[in-house]
C-alpha cells in the first residue's frame, strides 16, 4: 500500500506554496511553480475538478525536490 494519497489539485498547490513555491505562469491547463531559493520549477495539471493520482503526485514531488514525508507533513 502506498503512503501517497490521491489529492485534489488545490491541495497539491497549497502544499507547494507552503514549501516555498510561487506561481509563475499557466500554459493551457498546467500551472507552473518556481521555488525562489532553489530555482526548481514544477508543473501541476489543473483539469477541472479531477484529482491527482499517486503516480503523478510522485513525479510532482520529485520535480519539487521534496521527499514524500516532507510533502505529506506540509
Amino acid at each position: 500500500m502506498s503512503i501517497l494519497p490521491i489529492l485534489a489539485t488545490r491541495i497539491v498547490i497549497q502544499k507547494l506554496a507552503r514549501a516555498g513555491f510561487r506561481f509563475i505562469y499557466a500554459k493551457g491547463s498546467h500551472y507552473f511553480f518556481k521555488h525562489s531559493i532553489t530555482n526548481r520549477i514544477t508543473s501541476v495539471p489543473v483539469h477541472g475538478g479531477k484529482n491527482i493520482g499517486r503516480g503523478l503526485l510522485s513525479k510532482i514531488i520529485k520535480q519539487a525536490g521534496l521527499s514524500v514525508k516532507e510533502f505529506i507533513r506540509l
